[in-house]
C-alpha cells in the first residue's frame, strides 16, 4: 500500500465483492487485497483505492448500502 491509499474493510466476502464490482462499474481504481492482519477483520479481503479516489468511493458504497469500515 502507497501513502495516501484507502483501505476498507468489510464484514463479509460479498460485500467485499459488490464493493469491487461497484468501483469498476463507476470506473473508481480499486483493487481487493487480503485484509490486514493488524485489522482483525471479520471478513479476510479489503478494497484498496488511490487517495484522491477514496471519498467517491465511500460516497458510492454509503448509496448502494454497503457497509464497511475504513482502516488507518
Amino acid at each position: 500500500m502507497t501513502a495516501g491509499d484507502c483501505l476498507f474493510l468489510f464484514d463479509t466476502t460479498h460485500l467485499a465483492m459488490w464493493a469491487e464490482d461497484l468501483a469498476r462499474e463507476r470506473g473508481i481504481p480499486a483493487e481487493v487485497v487480503a485484509a490486514p492482519a493488524d485489522a482483525k477483520a471479520k471478513c479476510g479481503l479489503a478494497l484498496r483505492t488511490m487517495g484522491t479516489c477514496c471519498g467517491e468511493l465511500e460516497a458510492a458504497m454509503t448509496t448502494e448500502g454497503i457497509t464497511y469500515h475504513a482502516h488507518g
